[in-house]
């Protein structure tokens, strides 16, 4: 390898010959030339260079220790908060067909940007040069990731965040099927965050299996094996016959049944993702995304690509997540974002208690009444804080995390973020009007990306910030994995957002009376009314899940109320849907069919009970 040894010693580039792949050795050499860091630390699985980096983080004051003991904060720059969509692209070339809604830019253009870019980016920094492996350890579901960073932060957040992979690479067998990522925060300020932010570029080169991301320290941006590989998986997906997907996968456990119904779910950022999946009394694998095989019995197996959690941490307290907030509050190794700190301990928005007055969050020092460059009064912490925290920490893990058969599917959950409209969960008549439900999900926009908050926005499958195929490709793949099912899970929607006057239909903990109907209408123990759109409770049985869950009385006005179905509405959103998707290309022909059968549907029920509101006696 053709780097100074002054920058990359004997050792560490003994560590990288030891795996015996050209491509890496290019790929290491190219890239330490290109950004010219000062130095480059080679991480292996070792716990002593592991270690190396965690301190590194402190060290270099990315990180911060907090009192209590292995808690650390992490502060991202003011305008570097969320997954920054509009200097994120898809990098193509022109015989690339993708779909509309994708950013694009010319692959060759972008490259010489991003290298000109990249060209000293590292000046006078370590480089850490990482290798984490994508799924279990040695399954058929595993993809191998070199990470190189010059930032410790980032380095260590995928620690928590992802399994070791160097002695993965090792059975390569020196090929180059792996993903890379290259990442730079490039020239920092006097409290460690992004200068230049104007220069900031989150390339997407799936040609290339890579991702070159710069100018940027948000985990959403920066942790390459997060979100931007997400992009490249699913690409490789959409070409190998299996799902890569934005879901949480977990086990779903009635308290007084002994059986663990495992279950899928995908929702837009801040609509109940994690919280679902965190349910109390049930078990995780994991909270984000999901990589779904065809297995040999015929059912549909899955695995969480992460062994960690980077969640939002607003209104995590104890009484609506009590799982999580106990492992925030009790010392572990975890990583605390955008929080404010006072007397070096962690505040964030609605932990359920009053906040300080003064403390540092990611405007620097704040006092209550700070205000921004546009004069907006900035919050005690941000809407978008997080902590990182690996999913072994947590009481409720499920055993079968890094079974490297994954666990088999019975149900997926689509839901979103929506105020007006759809009831609190449902069925779908099938796998294809499944298909149409995740194709069709909305989700009113929240702090989570940067831009408008409270924007109504089709997202398809939680899934469209990230497609790098046509959607039309996307959704025909979907038909096409459940057409080779023998055993298709059931497909539910879900809405814990529905209001009344501004206010809330639901209190939050009652998602697990919705989760535990599911469960049960797998295993075929309660009926359902069928509706225009799709599969809903009766009041019998839920009635009976809150008392039994809850202690609680649930009344038939509440039910009538939450499960009436919104005709005028509904017909809406589909009109919505329809004038989105004849945007696109080569959509399936099934999905029209579906989007043409629920519009007669609902248009049929209204006028046959001349409301455009039908409760949910109608359908008895």
């Amino acid at each position: 390898m053709n780097i100074d040894q002054s920058i990359l010693s004997k050792d560490n580039l003994q560590k990288i010959k030891d795996l015996k792949n050209p491509h890496v050795e290019k790929i290491v050499e190219e890239y330490v030339n290109l950004c010219k860091p000062a130095k480059v630390s080679v991480i292996t699985d070792s716990f002593a260079d592991i270690a190396y980096v965690r301190q590194r983080a402190l060290d270099l004051g990315e990180e911060k220790k907090l009192d209590m003991s292995g808690h650390t904060v992490h502060f991202d720059g003011i305008s570097d908060q969320g997954r920054d969509k509009k200097n994120t692209c898809l990098l193509v070339t022109p015989d690339m067909k993708v779909s509309k809604i994708i950013d694009v830019k010319d692959r060759e253009e972008g490259l010489r940007e991003v290298y000109q870019i990249m060209d000293g980016i590292m000046a006078g920094k370590e480089c850490f040069v990482r290798f984490f492996c994508l799924g279990p350890l040695n399954s058929r579901f595993s993809i191998a990731a070199l990470q190189i960073t010059d930032s410790a932060y980032v380095a260590h957040s995928e620690d928590l965040l992802y399994r070791v992979g160097y002695e993965q690479f090792k059975t390569l067998g020196g090929s180059d099927d792996f993903f890379y990522l290259v990442h730079s925060a490039g020239e920092l300020d006097e409290r460690n965050n992004t200068k230049n932010i104007k220069d900031r570029r989150i390339y997407i080169d799936v040609l290339g299996k890579r991702v070159l991301t710069v100018n940027n320290q948000y985990a959403g941006n920066s942790v390459g094996l997060k979100k931007l590989a997400l992009r490249l998986a699913i690409y490789k997906a959409n070409k190998e016959d299996w799902l890569t997907e934005h879901m949480f996968v977990m086990g779903v456990r009635p308290e007084e049944k002994k059986r663990v119904t495992y279950f899928t779910g995908a929702f837009p950022s801040a609509c109940g993702k994690t919280s679902t999946a965190m349910v109390p009394g049930q078990q995780i694998v994991g909270d984000d995304i999901a990589y779904i095989r065809h297995g040999e019995d015929g059912k549909a197996y899955a695995v969480n690509i992460e062994q960690g959690i980077f969640g939002i941490i607003e209104d995590v307290n104890p009484v609506d997540d009590p799982v999580i907030y106990e492992a925030l509050t009790t010392p572990r190794e975890l990583i605390f974002s955008n929080v404010l700190v006072n007397d070096n301990k962690p505040y964030w928005l609605g932990m359920g208690q009053i906040l300080p007055d003064a403390g540092e969050n990611f405007s620097g020092q704040w006092t209550k009444g700070k205000k921004d460059a546009k004069g907006g009064e900035i919050p005690a912490a941000h809407k978008n804080a997080r902590y990182t925290i690996r999913l072994s920490e947590l009481k409720n893990v499920d055993p079968k995390l890094y079974d490297p058969d994954g666990v088999p599917i019975s149900g997926i959950i689509y839901g979103g973020r929506d105020s007006d409209t759809s009831v609190p969960v449902y069925q779908s008549f099938d796998w294809a009007h499944g298909m149409f439900i995740g194709a069709s999900l909305e989700s009113e926009t929240t702090a989570a990306t940067i831009g408008a908050v409270g924007v109504r926005e089709l997202s398809p499958m939680a899934n469209l910030d990230f497609l790098v195929v046509p959607l039309g490709t996307y959704l025909g793949n979907h038909l096409k994995f459940g057409d080779r099912l023998i055993v298709k899970p059931l497909v539910f929607s879900t809405n814990y957002f529905l209001k009344v006057d501004g206010k809330f239909l639901n209190e939050k903990v009652d998602k697990k009376v919705w989760l535990m109907w599911m469960e049960g209408r797998v295993h075929g123990e309660y009926g359902a009314y069928e509706t225009p759109i799709g599969y809903i409770p009766k009041y019998e049985d839920v009635s009976r899940l809150f008392k039994k869950i809850f202690e609680k009385k649930y009344s038939r006005e509440a039910y009538d109320q939450q499960f009436s179905i919104r005709v005028d509405k509904f017909l809406e959103k589909l009109g919505r849907v329809r004038k989105a998707y004849l945007e696109e290309d080569n959509i399936p022909e099934e999905f029209y069919v579906i989007l043409d059968m629920l519009q007669n549907r609902l248009t049929a029920a209204r006028e046959k009970f001349g409301k455009s509101v039908i409760p949910p006696s109608a359908f008895i």
